[in-house]
């Protein structure tokens, strides 16, 4: 385990980085971000003395692509730290949060532009969405993604939808060219059929969350919800709803008729906030089938088959 003591001398208390943290970047001893790894413990340090910044604790299990601090400010305010691995995506970020400047989303306070630290608003990060009953979440969920759907500022960092997902297509067919994939093939031909649709015609270019969840929107002092931990990009509202279509799809899968209550759920999200039906159903479909077999891939074979189904539901 790595450590890195408070600002305060030598017997300050260490911090211990989540054991979840080291298992999703340990496996691969040359990536940079086993360096980075080992580089933490300094770079916790740095920046706590830097920006002045007081270590309460390290929340557990925390995040598998980013270290969180609680920390108090010099004027006590509490804050979260993030050290985020290696990667244009911390400072993404970094611009989606200051661009949206605390409206729907956590306010930043600081940024490190070289090294991708962030020092933002502190959430209650143990109350999400997740926390409220289905029909209660969706609609919260509804009015907090709306704030961020916002035209990005002229010269801006963030990648499109036509190329993220247009730069997972040929690892998706490799992975549906696996035996125990022979089945999803016709669904992985008409979500890949969908996309390249989808993505041709895009009728607006607005910075999204990219990751827009449940999971995603905390409970806040300020703001009753707020977005955090986006994977912003541009392109249309349908491709950043369809990932809060997919959320909690288990619960559907337990009830009766859960082809129709996941056509009532896309009807009922693309109506309140004014998206095309049709399209919701098509990034749906394709990130439901995206996401199911890189699960598989991965060893989650269940996951990977549930939203196959939910898939097959559309």
């Amino acid at each position: 385990m790595a450590s890195a003591p408070q600002p305060g001398g030598p017997e300050a208390a260490p911090i211990t980085l989540p054991q979840r943290l080291l298992d999703a970047l340990s496996a691969d001893p040359e990536s940079p971000a086993r360096a980075w790894l080992a580089e933490l413990p300094e770079l916790v340090r740095r920046r706590l003395r830097d920006w002045e910044l007081t270590l309460e604790r390290v929340p557990s299990p925390g995040g598998r692509s980013s270290l969180i601090v609680l920390v108090r400010q010099a004027d006590g305010t509490p804050a979260t730290l993030k050290l985020p691995a290696p990667g244009a995506d911390a400072r993404r970020e970094g611009a989606a949060l200051a661009h949206w400047n605390g409206w729907g989303a956590a306010r930043l306070l600081r940024a490190d532009p070289d090294g991708g630290a962030l020092l933002l608003e502190r959430l209650h990060s143990a109350v999400s969405l997740r926390s409220l009953p289905e029909a209660k979440a969706l609609l919260e969920a509804a009015g907090t993604v709306r704030r961020l759907w916002v035209p990005p500022a002229e010269e801006h960092p963030f990648t499109t939808v036509g190329a993220r997902t247009g730069e997972g297509v040929e690892p998706l067919r490799l992975i549906a060219a696996g035996p125990w994939a022979a089945d999803a093939r016709p669904l992985v031909d008409e979500a890949l059929e969908r996309r390249a649709e989808l993505a041709g015609e895009s009728p607006e270019q607005l910075l999204l969350h990219g990751d827009f969840r449940q999971g995603k929107v905390l409970a806040g002092d300020r703001a009753p919800w707020l977005a955090v931990g986006p994977s912003p990009l541009v392109g249309e509202r349908a491709y950043d709803l369809a990932q809060l279509v997919l959320d909690r799809c288990e619960d559907l899968a337990a009830g009766s008729g859960p082809a129709a209550a996941a056509r009532r759920r896309i009807a009922k999200l693309a109506d309140s906030l004014e998206v095309d039906r049709d399209r919701l159903r098509g990034w749906t479909l394709f990130r439901a089938v995206e996401t199911a077999l890189r699960h598989a891939a991965t060893g989650d074979r269940r996951r990977g088959e549930l939203l196959l189904e939910f898939a097959g539901w559309l």
